[in-house]
């Protein structure tokens, strides 16, 4: 990896002190964003740069601030479910299911059998679906086009069979507080069954156009290390942590819904920079699957929410709760406050990508500007979740 040559020649506060102070003599400040392409939505990362080299950098949010959190505070417990769908427009689906999942854990609520199942299959989906948009995307930012086709072709598979129990093909909103909105019927089942095998097969090809090109390899391996301490000092969790050797996954760790009942693993990589991250995230869609086989030769029958489900007035017991999931991006959860009355008195979104997001600028100093697209990519960061 590329280092700035004269790094020790930087001393004292420079990396912490504030960039209205300005630039050293000889360096130059650059803005990215908040409209460049490869910050995927209006983040802002101001770097100081000594040629090509990045001195030190400075993310920026607060461009797309939508008071999720507030709103929460406004609306019903029901009503507040389509905002989940908004968090996180590239994998909802955890959203959901970390919203619902507080709720029924504050009121003692159990779901049906078959929800159980039916929330563990279309999660699993938009995880695999919201990788090969990370996966599309990431090659994307790093110069090749091809693999974004094939990404979207796979993912347009998946978002037809999730158009049947969520109504949607982004910004689901499917879930609810004792089960879910929709079944699935015998259609859905066998195309799920058949997209399968298909997807795969086609991961050896991944693998071969893409993961073993060294035009790819010379942009990731070794680039944007993030040991595993500094993972921890920052938060980091999902993908981000697994790419630096720690099996952590809240699947296992703090298993919800029905997820003891299934036998998969947890890829890890001990390189620690882009490409352990990339690897990971590849050998994900494998255990997604595996989840999938298990869950929809297992699902049973019977109802989808439980009898008398939470009308839009319904009011929760007092208390307060705390309820984690894990998404695509990693350790998604919500925070709750009920004061007794038909709205939360508090609601708080633990957003993955904020953590993750924390570590880019020590991740990123000292390396050339062109690392810090490779670098920002490997965190598959979702804006709108981030800015919440």
């Amino acid at each position: 990896m590329t280092r700035y040559p004269n790094m020790e020649q930087v001393t004292g506060d420079f990396y912490t002190q504030n960039f209205e102070k300005g630039a050293r003599e000889g360096s130059l400040i650059l803005n990215m964003g908040p409209q460049h392409p490869s910050t995927h939505g209006v983040l802002r990362i101001i770097l100081e740069l000594d040629g090509e080299y990045i001195l030190r950098c400075d993310p920026v949010l607060g461009y797309l601030h939508r008071m999720h959190e507030k709103m929460g505070e406004s609306k019903t417990y029901r009503g507040f479910i389509p905002n989940m769908g908004r968090v996180d427009y590239g994998c909802p689906l955890p959203w959901n299911w970390a919203f619902v999942g507080a709720v029924e854990k504050l009121a003692g609520i159990e779901v049906p059998e078959r929800a159980e199942y039916i929330r563990v299959i279309t999660t699993e989906m938009n995880r695999i679906t919201s990788h090969l948009l990370w996966w599309g995307a990431y090659i994307l930012d790093l110069g090749a086009f091809t693999p974004i086709m094939y990404a979207f072709d796979e993912r347009e598979w998946l978002l037809d069979l999730l158009q049947t129990p969520t109504g949607s093909r982004l910004t689901y909103s499917s879930f609810r507080v004792g089960g879910v909105g929709h079944d699935i019927d015998d259609k859905f089942i066998e195309g799920l069954k058949a997209f399968i095998p298909y997807f795969r097969s086609r991961l050896p090809m991944y693998k071969d156009l893409v993961t073993d090109n060294i035009i790819l390899r010379k942009r990731v391996e070794d680039i944007g290390p993030m040991p595993l301490d500094m993972c921890r000092r920052y938060g980091a969790t999902g993908p981000v942590i697994r790419g630096s050797g720690l099996a952590y996954d809240i699947r296992r760790a703090e298993p919800y819904g029905i997820y003891d009942r299934f036998d998969f693993e947890i890829p890890t990589q001990d390189t620690c920079c882009c490409m352990g991250r990339y690897k990971v995230r590849l050998a994900e869609f494998e255990q997604s699957l595996r989840i999938l086989e298990q869950a929809v030769d297992q699902i049973p029958d019977g109802p989808i929410i439980m009898d008398k489900a939470p009308k839009p007035s319904w009011k929760p017991p007092k208390g307060e709760v705390y309820f984690a999931v894990e998404g695509a991006r990693g350790k998604t959860s919500v925070y709750l406050v009920s004061d007794g009355t038909k709205s939360p008195y508090r609601v708080k979104l633990r957003a993955p990508g904020f953590s993750n997001l924390s570590l880019f600028a020590e991740a990123a100093q000292g390396t050339l500007l062109a690392d810090a697209v490779a670098i920002l990519g490997s965190l598959d960061l979702i804006i709108p979740e981030i800015d919440r």
